[in-house]
């Protein structure tokens, strides 16, 4: 069983490297050097140099690795569909060796993170209250006090010498 996986594992490598070694003499025979290929696509040498040597670690993305192929493969003006069923049958090897649990766990944090993120005010999702009730309860009653004194207040205010004013005099 170990002497299989060896075997995919060496397989896969070599597709990458026959990837890289048929655009590298497509470019050789070509006379076409890495810079001017560089310069005309728009694609860093370094990444170039490392499609040519094989280097699919160097890459953080696998669909930009494979935009990069497919464009340096049309510049070369190979067939560009075969090429990238190559790269798909390696991709295909290479992440079905990552183990199903590795996977559910990359998916889950994935998720938690984005319910995180995505966290959208609206007027028809149910937010957590900021205080608590009580503190809205002692609201009332501070409330309440405080119009009950401003009646009184007013009361004592309308009120003369604890006599109740109910003449009102007017000037002629």
């Amino acid at each position: 069983m170990a002497y299989k996986n060896y075997f995919v594992i060496k397989r896969s490598e070599q597709v990458l490297n026959e990837i890289g070694e048929m655009l590298h003499l497509a470019r050789e025979n070509s006379g076409v050097s890495i810079q001017e290929v560089s310069k005309d696509l728009d694609i860093k040498e370094e990444i170039l140099e490392n499609i040519e040597a094989g280097r699919v670690g160097a890459f953080k993305d696998i669909f930009e690795l494979k935009n990069y192929l497919t464009e340096y493969a049309k510049y070369l003006g190979l067939d560009t569909k075969k090429l990238i069923d190559e790269f798909n049958e390696y991709m295909f090897e290479y992440t079905s060796k990552i183990p199903i649990k590795e996977i559910e766990k990359t998916i889950e944090l994935k998720l938690k993170e984005e319910n995180k993120s995505e966290e959208v005010a609206s007027p028809y999702t149910k937010k957590n209250r900021k205080y608590h009730r009580w503190v809205y309860i002692v609201l009332y009653v501070v409330i309440f006090v405080v119009m009950v004194l401003v009646i009184l207040w007013s009361v004592k205010q309308i009120t003369i010498n604890n006599r109740e004013t109910n003449v009102i005099s007017y000037k002629e």
